[in-house]
């Protein structure tokens, strides 16, 4: 059986994995590990959950303290890009526990805090730099940093940069590194874009799996319900009254449709919190934190903002919505039955979303056992969402402007007298009521569960309801001056663009009419 002391790393590296019960590698750190350490470069294909994080930290570190030396001002030696806030962090963490007794100097740079304190620990210069796309480039436009000293290039979790639309900054990214290098590439799957990244990237890779590109992971049990689009609610309740289901993540498609989910369950008795890119570090950071010491059952997510999320013993992933991108499944799932443990996955699925279960179980190959709870009596049926919440998403033709020429007039004080231009923002029916109380909610328990509900809309759900895509926030990821935001540029994935792109920390917000308004 081989253990980490076969690759003979540094002795202080080794001290480090025992201090935190780390003795046999995993499969993914086997075959990666003596691949790093010769110098070459690595494609690796894997899951979340196999252990790839310390695949490359653990040889990077060794390779570090063999040829130890001060980095220059603003500069780095080695740099890995990841594409969530919560990743990067994760990574860096990861970074300073493997090397604790190396003194190595390690940074995270992300969106959505400040700039000063990352600029500051680049200044001085760094071991290792761990960043997003986005937030990297302003520092690179700011002259923050410089990489014409990077050694070693780590690009972690690169579908879901393609998904988020990474692809672009990646490229300027790369071009201003040395030629001579060692890259590092990771992805769970492996579409033709991505391929076509590695090729660009790579030289000669040495290429290791642990799964087949695009399955699940055998350990997780798979189950779909197929159910109306209105009696979601009320099934979701009805997981829960399940005592097995202790530590859960539930998924959806959008940030107001996470808010609403958290909103009922409370409502129904179940301590949760939601996570995405709306949410400030800080409220992202307090939720995974409750999270972990069981303080909360679930934790409703975004695709973007799950990604990174490494906790063990999470015992079930719920997607209320399925996601439109059939490889965010298999990342979804990932979340459970990790470090050899079992979890259970289950959809629900109503009719508009058999086409995204098809795509699913095309690409998995496989067909996911289905029951079929559409016209179960039992399950209550959602009433009509109160002023200020997004229509369900089942028929939407109704949302769209209905005066022939696909414009909505605001019909206000200065209507008819030519003082004000139209407001193409968003439509006057979907305004929050200025005095509605945004932290009110009903006590659990008072009549139907159901019938309680009153969802409220916060300033940042302005615009209109999102299907695919989620609205674009600012620099702190939250309300950004009053402002109102709606569904940005599509690229592979709109969900995962709206969400990437706003980690650059521009601000911008896009309104219907197509222009980009910087918020103030």
């Amino acid at each position: 059986m081989t253990t980490f002391s076969d690759f003979n790393l540094n002795p202080a590296l080794l001290k480090s994995l025992e201090s935190e019960g780390y003795i046999t590698p995993t499969p993914i750190q086997a075959q990666a590990i003596p691949v790093v350490l010769a110098g070459r470069d690595l494609l690796g294909i894997a899951q979340t959950g196999t252990g790839k994080t310390a695949a490359f930290a653990l040889p990077i570190l060794h390779r570090l303290a063999a040829t130890r030396r001060d980095p220059q001002p603003r500069g780095c030696r080695v740099l890995v890009l990841s594409p969530t806030r919560e990743l990067t962090s994760q990574i860096c963490d990861s970074f300073r526990v493997y090397g604790r007794h190396l003194g190595v100097k390690v940074a995270a740079v992300f969106g959505g805090v400040a700039h000063r304190p990352q600029r500051e620990a680049m200044a001085r210069g760094l071991d290792i730099l761990v960043a997003t796309p986005g937030r990297l480039l302003d520092h690179m436009e700011e002259r923050n940093v410089t990489l014409d000293g990077v050694e070693m290039l780590v690009l972690d979790e690169a579908d879901q940069m393609l998904d988020m639309g990474f692809v672009q900054p990646i490229r300027r990214i790369i071009a201003r590194l040395p030629a001579r290098r060692q890259c590092l590439f990771f992805s769970a799957t492996m579409p033709k874009e991505i391929g076509r990244l590695a090729g660009e990237l790579l030289k000669d890779p040495a290429k290791v799996s642990v799964t087949p590109a695009a399955t699940t992971v055998e350990r997780v049990r798979q189950q779909v319900y197929l159910v109306d689009a209105k009696a979601k609610r009320g099934l979701l309740v009805e997981l829960f009254a399940n005592p097995e289901l202790t530590r859960s993540i539930v998924f959806t498609r959008t940030k107001r449709g996470a808010d609403k989910v958290a909103r009922y369950l409370e409502a129904a008795g179940i301590n949760c919190a939601a996570i995405h890119g709306n949410k400030s570090q800080n409220q992202r950071q307090a939720a995974l934190a409750a999270f972990k010491a069981s303080r909360i059952r679930a934790l409703v997510a975004t695709d973007v903002a799950a990604r990174g999320i490494d906790i063990d013993l999470v015992t079930h992933v719920v997607n209320y919505e399925l996601p439109n991108v059939p490889e965010s499944y298999v990342h979804r799932i990932g979340r459970t039955a990790r470090a050899g443990a079992e979890g259970v996955a289950i959809s629900l699925c109503d009719a508009e979303e058999r086409a995204y279960l098809r795509d699913i179980e095309r690409l998995t190959r496989q067909s996911i056992p289905a029951e079929d709870r559409r016209n179960d009596a039992s399950l209550a049926v959602t009433p009509e969402p109160a002023r200020g919440e997004a229509r369900p998403h089942g028929d939407r033709r109704h949302d769209r402007p209905q005066n022939g020429k696909g414009k909505v007039h605001h019909r206000g004080r200065h209507a008819g007298k030519g003082k004000r231009p139209e407001h193409r923002g968003y439509r006057a029916d979907e305004h929050t009521p200025a005095r509605e109380h945004r932290g009110s909610r009903p006590a659990a328990g008072n009549g139907s569960a159901l019938a309680n509900v009153a969802f409220l809309a916060s300033p940042q759900q302005h615009g209109r309801p999102q299907h695919l895509g989620e609205p674009r926030h600012g620099r702190s990821g939250g309300h950004a001056g009053g402002s109102h935001y709606g569904a940005g540029r599509a690229s592979r994935s709109p969900l995962h663009r709206a969400e990437g792109r706003a980690d650059r920390g521009k601000g911008y917000s896009f309104h219907a009419g197509g222009k980009a308004h910087r918020a103030r």
